[in-house]
């Protein structure tokens, strides 16, 4: 089975996607791969599989590699007697903005590929974690209380100390800080509009429970993965996150009860239906008070989540052989030629 990998981008999270993609040539040796390269200025490269290094991309010996293009239903590479065409599904496999803002799912929907990865709409909800609080709050799904800051104009924050600061449109802990204290406010804002704009903040839950939990909906039809309790200090900054997104070894299953492993499915079906058909994406949770919490949605998560999958080159066919293609409209002219004939013409 043909697979594109599509890694890169131009966002803050373009080496950890480079990352992912080294890890997943590891590990899906039963697919047939093709490796295309978004740089950061956009271009396209083939990527030989014995070329996926990291320090390939480091010292720009990508450039020296031959250049894509995107036609109907493919990649295109030009040559001197002809093209070839590489029409294997894609797996996006770009983090952050690009591949997780809706960017990359748009320019594949209009050139009529085939992928894996959030559509428009569900990138829109999963990309920005104001709108993540919204889809909760539509869905009945549990979020943690929290308040929406801008570079230009913000009020003061009134939820009591300690708190999490984040930038509202990144992942991988990047400009994220826990503030005990007033006197550490400002540098911890700082350091998230440095990133973005927009900010969410949120109390700081010192000790609670978090899980996380993969899947996607294929042929009517919801597969899990184990549910994984991450092992963390104070939080996964992104030092440990950039480890993270390297795992290719299965995780031990976290020892929940069944209820609670039933709560966990639930919640991720309310975020997924009807919304992120197409992808396989990470949901991760708190439990507090025996209650469960949204408390992020990853659209594209690191390596695929490929750790927490028993069979997950199984999970990968399953998914792919149920993408729908979506349609597009017959074009025939119909209505300019009856006004072409009423006219005489």
């Amino acid at each position: 089975m043909k697979l594109t990998i599509l890694f890169g981008g131009a966002s803050f999270e373009h080496e950890i996607s480079i990352v992912s993609a080294i890890t997943l040539k590891q590990k899906l040796t039963q697919f047939e791969l093709t490796f295309v390269f978004c740089d950061q200025d956009h271009t396209f490269y083939l990527v030989e599989a014995s070329k996926m290094k990291a320090v390939t991309f480091s010292k720009g010996e990508h450039k020296k590699m031959p250049k894509l293009s995107l036609v109907n239903g493919a990649f295109s590479q030009k040559g001197l007697f002809g093209s070839s065409e590489y029409n294997g599904t894609v797996l996006n496999l770009i983090h952050g903005a690009d591949g997780e803002d809706g960017s990359i799912a748009a320019l594949l929907d209009f050139y009529s590929i085939k992928y894996i990865g959030p559509r428009i709409d569900a990138s829109v909800f999963s990309y920005d974690k104001r709108y993540t609080k919204w889809l909760c709050n539509a869905r009945g799904v549990k979020a943690l209380q929290h308040e929406e800051l801008n570079l230009k104009e913000h009020s003061n924050i009134t939820l009591p100390y300690p708190i999490i600061v984040k930038p509202a449109r990144l992942g991988s802990s990047i400009g994220v800080s826990v503030v005990k204290d007033e006197s550490k406010l400002d540098y911890a804002l700082d350091s998230a509009f440095e990133f973005d704009g927009s900010v969410i903040v949120e109390p700081f839950l010192d000790g609670v429970k978090e899980y996380n939990l993969a899947g996607f909906r294929a042929n009517e039809k919801f597969y899990f993965s184990i549910v994984e309790e991450p092992q963390k200090e104070e939080f996964l900054d992104f030092e440990k996150k950039y480890m993270d997104f390297s795992r290719s070894e299965q995780v031990l299953k976290a020892e929940v009860s069944k209820e609670l492993e039933s709560k966990l499915r639930a919640n991720f079906e309310k975020v997924y239906k009807n919304l992120f058909e197409g992808a396989l994406i990470r949901c991760d949770f708190f439990v507090v008070n025996n209650e469960v919490y949204l408390n992020e949605i990853n659209p594209i998560p690191g390596s695929m989540a490929n750790y927490l999958f028993d069979d997950f080159q199984g999970s990968l066919e399953i998914l792919i052989n149920s993408l729908v293609h979506a349609k597009r409209a017959k074009v025939n002219y119909d209505y300019i030629h009856s006004i072409s004939r009423a006219k005489g013409k």
